[in-house]
């Protein structure tokens, strides 16, 4: 009994032995990998072949996209988008990394990729678009810096992205462009009109000589939370002696503005579809307003026309203090305009946008359009004079819709 004890004791030891000796060659092998530092080289460049997943954020749909200018208020939605149906994200960022941290979220671990560069560094680019098989271009600048002004960013820098795309492989390279580049309206503050749109309209040629197969999309005024539309109205700023001063007073300017969730959506749907190459599309809401029922509205629902603060739309031809106002905005902050005040953006705000025929719209691309009635409440709430009031006591009444104009197509 006891030499049965003693050999049952000795095929323990033993398999406790055999089971140390597995784990520390499992160990050593694990060890010998180097998995992260250095990563197997992929000989086949069709991505699409690596597809995983039964698609959303967990999963990989083939597409690598480099989106440049993520951090601004469009790239946001855009990287939520592609990150919705598994494209694996490389972000170029200038300045601080946190600026672009939050954007980690859009897709699942290992899908968001970050990679630092300069608009006027070519090396910091290739590096960026290396592994991708797309580019999205979202930069651009409303109003001109010390450091970069319209044909920096407008004009050479997509030139220089799409020529470095072409030079790299890349399949496919979206550029968002600004829907008025074809307007032909006389100018109404600046000599020569805005330059803004003929450096947009300039920057759409040089992309086009560089990749012949790039997409070009022309949004109108994108309005959402963070945006450049909504947001001057609800700022003290654009007030002037109790009142918004418009050119003509709003009456001769016709604005189609588009939702920032169903711009986002259409660059991802050009993203998935191939037959959008060499396309151009103007992205714009489904309706068309005056601005100056867009303004009654807008103030309406701020509530500036209760008796306490008061409201009109003025002339703007008859305020030259106004004008003072804008020099003012421009001069004391010319990186960031105060209330987003400045010239460019005035002459560009009294421009009717100007939608062809001929171009395929969002609703070619399958795009469930958002109508500003149900959307522009939620995104001006914050704004509202005396927000924190309980609306359901019903001391104001909300203001009537803004009436719409004919479609011009």
């Amino acid at each position: 009994m006891a030499q049965i004890q003693k050999y049952s004791l000795r095929l323990a030891r033993n398999a406790v032995y055999l089971e140390k000796q597995t784990l520390l060659a499992s160990s050593a092998a694990t060890q010998t990998c180097n998995y992260s530092s250095n990563p197997r080289i992929i000989k086949d460049s069709n991505t699409a072949a690596l597809k995983r997943g039964t698609g959303g954020r967990s999963s990989f749909n083939g597409s690598v996209c480099t989106v440049f200018g993520a951090s601004g208020f469009l790239g946001r939605y855009v990287c939520n988008q592609l990150g919705k149906i598994g494209t694996q994200l490389i972000i170029p960022f200038r300045g601080d990394h946190y600026n672009v941290m939050q954007l980690k979220l859009c897709g699942d671990l290992g899908q968001v990729l970050y990679s630092p560069f300069h608009l006027c560094d070519e090396e910091s680019i290739l590096k960026a678009i290396k592994y991708s098989n797309v580019v999205v271009n979202l930069i651009g600048c409303d109003w001109e810096t010390k450091n970069f002004k319209f044909n920096d960013v407008n004009v050479e820098g997509p030139a220089r992205l799409a020529r470095l795309a072409k030079q790299s492989g890349v399949e496919r390279f979206i550029h968002v462009s600004c829907l008025n580049v074809t307007a032909n309206e006389p100018p109404k503050f600046l000599k020569t009109g805005s330059r803004f749109l003929k450096s947009k309209l300039a920057g759409e040629e040089a992309v086009k000589k560089e990749f012949p197969e790039a997409t070009i999309v022309r949004p109108s005024d994108i309005y959402g939370q963070e945006d450049k539309f909504l947001r001057q109205y609800g700022t003290k700023f654009r007030v002037h002696l109790r009142g918004i001063p418009l050119w003509e007073k709003g009456e001769k300017t016709e604005k189609q503005p588009v939702a920032v969730y169903d711009v986002a959506a259409g660059i991802a749907a050009l993203v998935k579809d191939p037959n959008t190459a060499g396309k151009t599309y103007q992205f714009v809401g489904p309706k068309r307003y005056k601005l100056s029922e867009l303004v009654d509205w807008f103030c309406g629902f701020l509530r500036y026309e209760s008796k306490k603060y008061g409201y009109r739309r003025l002339d703007i031809k008859r305020f030259p203090l106004f004008y003072l106002k804008l020099e003012l905005c421009s001069a004391l902050s010319p990186s960031y305009p105060a209330g987003l005040l400045h010239w460019e953006g005035i002459e560009k705000e009294h421009i009717s946008d100007v939608v062809l025929k001929d171009l395929p719209t969002l609703e070619d691309l399958g795009i469930q359009l958002t109508e500003m009635e149900n959307q522009v409440p939620w995104e001006m709430k914050i704004y509202k004079i005396d927000g924190t009031y309980d609306a359901d006591l019903g001391e104001f009444d909300p203001p009537p819709f803004p009436k719409t104009v004919p479609l011009p197509y």
